[in-house]
């Protein structure tokens, strides 16, 4: 039930299929006695763990409001959130076409405000609701209250392990789709098809093709995604590493640059690693892989390995984007 596929063990699991069990299980038992589980794939496991694994399987996707231009959908947190851009896609909702392909529970999207190709969750967010695990008391979060930031929210700060996500609402366009290109290799995949005016289920496949290209299957190849931050430096540290290295960025402001972190990975040569089972993908050094056997202990030397690797040539610290238990 974790995409790393590290083998540990529960206590004790259970899963909830509605509402009022999820509520009954957090009256039954201190926050501090459960370990929320989603679709397990934005975690690294390094222990068996102690406290009852509550499992959200929650399932529905309601219309909540439509006209001719949007719809306002209310998705369960238990819903799998490739299906579910995949049932967008078919219905000709756009906004989330560039989200396609990655792994894990629509309830917890939310929570490091998932992104990829120029487009985070919070571009179509507009609200999510949520159980406080002690008051059992429902509260409905707005954009500005999620507080959201580059893979933050504000479920990974102020309110981390308070509140339990049971559905998100998005809003997404019918029509005048703004497809979004400019990012990675979306146009060149385009191109290659012959593709001069894609349709969002075009920008799909190309993203689903490039990540697959790039990606391991964790049912193929244990793996979390990405495991690092694309780190964000300042313009003077910018200018002035810039003078050392032929830099790949992105910038974002006079004041800020993003260097993609597996190219900082490779340029250190760390890309296809690997340490006994534990192992830096051979195809993107973003990735960090479990070829068979690797511990959860593995996996996170070998991070920090890679952390400590990049800080001593370029003098960047390099931020986990997995959760590590």
């Amino acid at each position: 039930m974790n995409t790393f596929g590290i083998d540990v063990l529960a206590e004790q699991y259970i899963s909830i299929s509605r509402e009022k069990e999820l509520k009954e299980v957090l009256r039954r038992f201190y926050a501090s006695e459960i370990f929320i589980l989603g679709g397990g794939s934005n975690m690294l496991l390094t222990k068996d763990i102690e406290e009852t694994v509550v499992h959200i399987n929650l399932k529905g996707i309601e219309v909540i409001q439509e006209t001719d231009d949007f719809v306002d959908l209310k998705v369960a947190a238990g819903e799998n959130w490739h299906q579910f851009v995949l049932y967008c896609i078919e219905r000709n909702y756009g906004g989330l076409e560039n989200l396609s392909y990655i792994p894990g529970h629509v309830g917890t999207s939310p929570i490091q405000n998932i992104g990829a190709y120029g487009i985070e969750l919070k571009d179509h967010f507009l609200s999510c609701t949520a159980i406080h695990r002690q008051t059992l008391s429902f509260k409905t979060f707005t954009a500005q209250e999620c507080e959201f930031g580059y893979r933050q929210s504000i479920f990974k700060n102020k309110l981390k392990g308070q509140y339990v996500i049971t559905s998100v609402s998005f809003r997404l366009l019918k029509q005048k789709h703004q497809l979004h290109l400019e990012y990675g290799s979306i146009q060149e995949t385009l191109t290659q098809k012959k593709i001069t005016k894609p349709t969002i289920k075009d920008v799909s496949d190309a993203v689903i093709a490039i990540r697959s290209s790039k990606l391991p299957n964790p049912n193929e190849l244990g793996n979390s995604g990405s495991f690092f931050k694309n780190p964000v430096i300042s313009g003077d540290e910018f200018h002035l590493l810039s003078e050392k290295e032929n830099l790949r960025y992105y910038k974002i402001s006079d004041n800020a640059y993003k260097i993609p972190a597996g190219w900082l990975i490779d340029q250190v040569g760390l890309k296809a690693y690997r340490d006994g089972d534990a192992g830096v993908h051979k195809d993107q050094a973003l990735v960090l892989v479990n070829h068979g056997n690797a511990s959860g202990e593995d996996i996170l030397n070998l991070a920090k390995f890679v952390q400590s690797k990049v800080k001593e040539r370029f003098n960047i610290e390099l931020e986990p984007e997995v959760n590590i238990f």
